[in-house]
């Protein structure tokens, strides 16, 4: 059955199925290329009579994850110009005033669109929670520094549809005032940026930071990328220049120069770049309040299906100390903690809690306002992946038949229930059903079995991090 909701820019058309509304592929701004290409988005055209609102809309331009993780990550392509768009699932009841959610999906700020069949927000619907997920621009179309383009453009576009849901969401049933961002690894880099942003204040009032912490790097530094892509295009660094390059071939040279980095490991990348104008310079305390984590394995995404791991020696674990400074005595600790562990599998856990754990810890020791601090643990079959990174999504969702070439077949529903629960809650009430961070250092752990409160899980390795950063 289909269903018309009426938004600022004019009606669209949804389809109802088991009781829940779903509009995908709705505008929030005009596409991002011709005369708006490089710049800030753009207010959307409004349309006459009733926009269909089926099928998802266009993704932002990007090549797919490189081997062998496309085939652990799917990545849809979906081709066309107006890829600033959402998606909405709320309940067909009628209800009004309900909680809110928005969806800001990972990728390194490279991949990724809103358009993954993990991503479906009918239980949260189910549940009496309107998930909002949006595309926005990647890599150098979102990310790229120029002269003469503004900066932290798919931040902006994040902004704008923070913006088209606090304008229209009441039509879909929701409450513009109890909306809750949450994202995933660069979609969670992106939201802590957004909660210190004054372009979004006033536009969330909770959020979820999973997988990913605070990171902002300088202009100079988030300028390196692109001019490494225009002397490989032999082009000059600038915005104008680059527009003019054919899109597919501008993308080649993306993939070229971006090589074989991750975010473990390093490497050329796109960051949410320092601009004093959305990302401010010296941003005053985040109010929203927050719940936080990492699953406790994340490094094996990367180091596993590739077999760094195994390609990590005693001499290369040692040059890594070296290159990142880390004393000698933080490896002899994890050593320790970790009879057996192979050399490979002792960097790739000193890179999860350099790199996720600790920065998230000391956000959770900053906050003024209530922090809840989660870890995922439970760990798949699927090629060794273990505790991983992005693992936790299907979950979170409650959609682990869409996630299964992660989890496998058979992942525990029970734990699926309990995590997609606590994400209600907190949506709904902010309380996902724990004690909030204080002195004591609470962790909900989810895992199957054995799901509970932990009280600073691992704080001697954590300490060596937060005593580094000193």
């Amino acid at each position: 059955m289909d269903i018309i909701a009426t938004t600022r820019h004019g009606k669209v058309r949804g389809r109802v199925q088991d009781g829940v509304a779903t509009f995908l592929g709705v505008p929030y701004a005009a596409p991002p290329f011709g005369a708006h290409r490089f710049r800030a988005p753009a207010p959307v055209e409004p349309w006459e009579g009733v926009r269909d609102a089926l099928e998802y809309g266009p993704t932002a331009p990007k090549r797919p994850y490189r081997p062998p993780l496309d085939r652990l990550i799917p990545d849809p392509d979906i081709p066309g110009d107006e890829c600033l768009n959402l998606n909405v699932w709320t309940p067909a009841s009628g209800a009004e005033g309900l909680p809110v959610m928005v969806w800001i999906h990972g990728g390194s700020m490279r991949n990724g669109s809103a358009s993954l069949p993990l991503y479906d927000g009918r239980a949260f619907a189910r549940d009496g929670v309107v998930l909002v997920s949006i595309n926005y621009r990647l890599g150098v179309e979102g990310f790229g520094v120029f002269p003469d383009a503004p900066d932290n453009r798919g931040l902006l576009d994040q902004i704008a549809a923070l913006t088209w849901v606090r304008e229209n969401i009441a039509s879909f049933g929701g409450d513009p005032g109890n909306v809750t961002v949450c994202g995933e690894s660069a979609g969670a880099i992106g939201i802590a940026a957004l909660m210190t942003s004054p372009r979004a204040a006033g536009l969330f009032r909770r959020a979820v930071l999973q997988s990913g912490p605070p990171h902002t790097v300088s202009r100079g530094e988030g300028a390196k990328i692109v001019r490494s892509m225009a002397k490989a295009l032999r082009v000059p660094a600038t915005a104008e220049a680059f527009a003019a390059v054919e899109r597919e071939r501008l993308l080649d040279a993306q993939a070229t120069v971006v090589g074989r980095s991750d975010p473990i490991g390093g490497g050329p990348g796109f960051h949410i770049v320092v601009d004093g104008d959305v990302v401010p310079a010296d941003p005053p305390p985040p109010e929203a309040d927050l719940l936080l984590g990492c699953n406790r394995e994340e490094y094996r995404l990367w180091f596993v299906p590739t077999g760094t791991v195994d390609r990590i020696s005693a001499l290369t674990l040692r040059l890594a100390l070296l290159r990142f400074r880390i004393p000698g005595r933080v490896a002899r600790l994890y050593r320790a903690t970790r009879p057996g562990a192979t050399p490979g599998e002792i960097l790739g856990e000193m890179a999860t809690d350099l790199l996720l754990r600790g920065p998230l810890n000391r956000l959770a020791d900053s906050r003024p306002s209530r922090t809840f601090v989660y870890e995922f643990a439970w760990r798949s079959p699927v090629m060794g992946l273990g505790a991983c990174h992005a693992l936790e999504i299907g979950f979170v969702f409650d959609t682990l038949r869409a996630g299964e070439e992660l989890t496998g077949p058979g992942a525990p529903q029970p734990l699926a229930d309990a995590m997609h629960r606590a994400w209600v809650a907190f949506a709904t009430s902010g309380d996902p059903g724990w004690p909030a961070w204080d002195a004591r250092r609470p962790v909900m752990v989810f895992d199957y079995p054995g799901t509970g409160t932990v009280l600073a899980p691992r704080e001697e390795e954590l300490r060596v991090w937060l005593q580094r950063s000193r």
